[in-house]
C-alpha cells in the first residue's frame, strides 16, 4: 500500500522513507527554477544549451540561468540568450566544478536548483519533468536521464530543427550500469545505501532548501569526478528522497566517461576513489583498511555509572567496525585519561554536527552494555534496511539505540510528529548483549 503524503501547508509535502510514489500523479507547482551551469571554455556547447533552455515548455519568466565559469581563458558569452542569465567566475585552480556549482547556486534566487552541464542539450520538457517532484517534495533529490549523442559541428540553431524532426544526431550508447540500476530499483523507489551512486550532477535537481541544509557541494574536490557522488551520499544521510525522472532527458555531447580516450585512466580513477573514500562511508569505498575522520557509525557513549573496566568493555565491541566513539558525561574526560587511550577514534564530547551530516548511523549507549562485534554488525544491518528509522536494544539496565541519520535529519528539518520510518525493538540478548559489572576484570 502506498502511504499518504503529509501536507506542509504551503502546497508541499513530506513523505515517509523514500516513498516519492505517494505523490505520483500530483501536478507540480509553478516554482522558480535556477539552472546552474558549470562552464570551462565551452562556448559552442553553451550556445546549444542556452538555445535548448529557451525552447523549454516551462514558463520562461520562472527560469533563471547562472553560468559558473571555472576560470576559462575567455569569459562565457551569454548575449544570445533571451532568458535571465548571469555569469559568475572563479580563478582557474584546477577542476573545481563543485565550487563552481556552489558559486552559481549562490548567484540565483530560484526555489528549485537544476544543475546541467554545459555540454548537455535538454529536451523541451526537461525542466517541467525534473522540477515536478522537488516543487512538491522539498526533500527530493532527482536525477534525470542523460542520453548521449555525437553533437560535433551542431550549432545552437540546429536544436530547434532537431526537436522539429528535421535532423537528428548520431545516438551513442547509454551507460548500461545506470540503465540497469534505474530498472532494478524502480527509478530509485527502492533506495538502499548504494543509491547515491546513481545520482549524477550533470542532470540533477533539488530544492534550494535541501541543497542549503546539506551544505552544497564539497569544494575540496579539485580534480575530475566524485563530487556528485559525495553530495548525493551526504544528501541521503541528511534525509533526501531519491528519484529518477526518466522523462527528463538531456543529451550529452559525446560518450560516457567509460567510452572516452582518457590518459592514465587507472591513476585518475584511483585518485577519485581515494578522494571520495575519506567522505563517503559506503563499505565498498573502504575495503583497504584505511581509517578516516568520518566514520560509518558514530557512537555516543554516556559514561554515567561506568568505571574504568566497564567503560573499556562497552567500547570494545564497537571498535571492530568503521566507527567513531564520542564519550559524554561528567566523568568522560577523566575516564578517557585513566584508560591511557591512544586511539584517535575515541573522543570526548557529543558527536559534532559535521559528522552527523555525513555518517549514516548514530548509536547512543546508556548503562553498561557489552555487545559482541557481530551484535554491533547485526544492529547496524537491521537499521540499514529500507524505511527503518531506528533499532532499539534493551537489557536489564542498559540500552543501545541505532538511529538512521536520514530520519533524524528529516525530523529535525520539519519538526513534525510524522513517523518517517519504522522503529524496531529487540531484547539485547537477541544480539548477544550483556550488562557489564561496574569494574569487570581486564587483567590477563
Amino acid at each position: 500500500m502506498i502511504p499518504a503524503a503529509l501536507p506542509l501547508g504551503d502546497g508541499r509535502f513530506c513523505v515517509p522513507g523514500n516513498r516519492w510514489d505517494a505523490l505520483d500523479g500530483v501536478p507540480g507547482r509553478d516554482a522558480t527554477v535556477a539552472v546552474v551551469v558549470p562552464f570551462y571554455d565551452q562556448q559552442e556547447e553553451l550556445d546549444r544549451l542556452l538555445a535548448a533552455l529557451e525552447l523549454q515548455d516551462y514558463p520562461a519568466h520562472l527560469i533563471d540561468v547562472a553560468v559558473a565559469d571555472d576560470g576559462s581563458p575567455t569569459p562565457p558569452d551569454i548575449s544570445s540568450s533571451a532568458l535571465r542569465c548571469t555569469v559568475v567566475r572563479q580563478p582557474d585552480r584546477g577542476f573545481r566544478a563543485a565550487a563552481a556549482r556552489n558559486l552559481g547556486a549562490a548567484a540565483t534566487a530560484g526555489e528549485i536548483l537544476c544543475f546541467l552541464d554545459a555540454d548537455t542539450v535538454p529536451e523541451p520538457g526537461y525542466l517541467r519533468h525534473i522540477s515536478r517532484l522537488p516543487s512538491l517534495l522539498p526533500d527530493a533529490l532527482v536525477v534525470g536521464r542523460r542520453r548521449h549523442a555525437d553533437l560535433a559541428g551542431w550549432q545552437a540553431a540546429d536544436v530547434a530543427r532537431w526537436w522539429a524532426g528535421e535532423c537528428r544526431p548520431t545516438v551513442l550508447d547509454e551507460p548500461q550500469w545506470l540503465t540497469d540500476a534505474y530498472a532494478r530499483t524502480g527509478d530509485l523507489a527502492v533506495a538502499d545505501h548504494t543509491a547515491y551512486r546513481y545520482v549524477i550532477s550533470s542532470v540533477m535537481c533539488c530544492s534550494r532548501e535541501l541543497f542549503d541544509y546539506c551544505g552544497g557541494f564539497d569544494e575540496s574536490f579539485d580534480q575530475y569526478g566524485g563530487e556528485d557522488w559525495e553530495f548525493a551520499h551526504r544528501a541521503a544521510v541528511c534525509g533526501a528522497v531519491f528519484h529518477h525522472a526518466r522523462e527528463a532527458v538531456a543529451w550529452h555531447d559525446g560518450p560516457d566517461w567509460a567510452g572516452r580516450d582518457v590518459r592514465d585512466r587507472v591513476a585518475v580513477k584511483n585518485a577519485e576513489a581515494l578522494a571520495m573514500a575519506r567522505l563517503i562511508t559506503d563499505p565498498a569505498a573502504r575495503t583497504h583498511g584505511l581509517r578516516y575522520d568520518i566514520p560509518r557509525v558514530a557512537v555516543e557513549l554516556d559514561v554515567e555509572g561506568h568505571d574504568l573496566g566497564s567503560f573499556v568493555s562497552t567500547v570494545s565491541g564497537f571498535l571492530a567496525h568503521d566507527v567513531g566513539v564520542w564519550v559524554i558525561g561528567a566523568d568522560a574526560e577523566s575516564l578517557c585519561a585513566r584508560a591511557h587511550l591512544q586511539d584517535g577514534r575515541i573522543r570526548v564530547g557529543p558527536v559534532p554536527h559535521h559528522i552527523r551530516r555525513r555518517t549514516p548511523f548514530v548509536v547512543t549507549v546508556t548503562g553498561r552494555p557489552v555487545l559482541p562485534a557481530q551484535g554491533v554488525a547485526d544492529l547496524v544491518h537491521a537499521c540499514a534496511q529500507p524505511d527503518v528509522a531506528e533499532v532499539r536494544l534493551s537489557g536489564h539496565t542498559a540500552e543501545v539505540v541505532c538511529r538512521a541519520s536520514w530520519a533524524l535529519h528529516r525530523q529535525a528539518r520539519w519538526q513534525h510528529s510524522m513517523t518517517f520510518g519504522a522503529t524496531q525493538r529487540f531484547s539485547g540478548a537477541q544480539f548477544g548483549m550483556t550488562d557489564s559489572e561496574a569494574e569487570p576484570d581486564l587483567s590477563w
